[in-house]
């Protein structure tokens, strides 16, 4: 853990909302000079509290409205199925995020397709292949309700 402050964390809640500001904006919403708020945004990016930023995309404009969430439950929990499988796991193009769970499932999956063809195609070619699975249940998001990439600080 870095020390946060509440400046700090002011800075972080604009940047997450708003990655394409100015210094010179940044530095005045948080009422700072903007030397001092860049050297904050500086030491937040060298400590890795910023590890990146980028670009948002509406996957309906990219032609890929549907979001699949995959449950997998593997066949054996030893390190070599788990390490194979997140090897394989991350070389599917259209995976937005893995994570391993703990509950009914081992690792749950968000896919991103255009439509149920789509969707088939990527579990013909890559779901399907993946090692030590036991288990795959597929459940397409009807609908976005509500959703944020901002973290609470």
């Amino acid at each position: 853990m870095i020390d946060i402050d509440a400046t700090d964390r002011r800075i972080l809640t604009v940047l997450q909302k708003e990655g394409r500001i100015s210094n010179a904006d940044l530095s005045e919403r948080v009422n700072l000079s903007a030397s001092a708020c860049h050297r904050r945004v500086q030491r937040l990016e060298d400590e890795g509290v910023i590890s990146q930023y980028v670009a948002l995309l509406d996957p309906r404009k990219l032609d890929r409205p549907s979001t699949v969430f995959v449950e997998i439950t593997l066949n054996a929990q030893s390190e070599d199925v788990l390490d194979a499988f997140e090897r394989e796991v991350a070389r599917i193009p259209d995976l937005l995020e893995c994570h391993l769970t703990a509950g009914t499932a081992d690792y749950l999956l968000k896919i991103s397709a255009r439509d149920t063809d789509d969707y088939a195609r990527i579990h013909r070619r890559y779901l399907a292949r993946l090692p030590g699975v036991a288990q795959m249940q597929s459940s397409f998001s009807l609908r976005e309700v509500w959703k944020t990439t901002a973290l609470p600080v």
